[in-house]
């Protein structure tokens, strides 16, 4: 596959999920806007399973913004900060992730993204004052 497939499988893959974020959150407002008038509704929105799902969803969601802003910093930045973390995208990832074979694609982007951000945080000098 050329890059130029890569990229478009990626943007396709792009559209794909953000349409299905927004149908999810359409069928949820629904639910939500009609669950008061309905018991039965709701009591199966409040189930453990339902909620476990969306926790799943929130998690996955979260990381993706994480990992989405360091892409952007190293993909938009040249300064040093920039050059910076993708120095630190470019390091393996710790000896203990890299042998489990249970380590998911998820978890790997996770620790990148950790380990940017306190390598990031750790050098003051390029930090802003609250």
């Amino acid at each position: 596959m050329n890059l130029e497939d890569y990229m478009d499988d990626i943007n396709v893959r792009i559209l794909r999920v953000t349409e299905d974020l927004r149908a999810i959150q359409r069928e949820l407002n629904c639910a939500a806007m009609q669950a008061p008038n309905d018991p039965e509704l709701m009591e199966a929105l409040a189930e453990l399973v339902e909620m476990e799902a969306l926790q799943v969803l929130k998690s996955a969601l979260d990381q993706m913004r994480h990992f989405l802003w360091f892409y952007s910093q190293v993909m938009n930045n040249e300064s040093e900060v920039g050059e910076k973390l993708r120095e630190t995208l470019k390091q393996r990832p710790a000896e203990d992730l890299q042998a489990s074979s249970q380590a998911t694609q998820l978890e790997r982007i996770r620790y990148a993204t950790e380990n940017t951000m306190l390598r990031y945080l750790a050098d003051g000098r390029n930090r802003k004052p609250n």
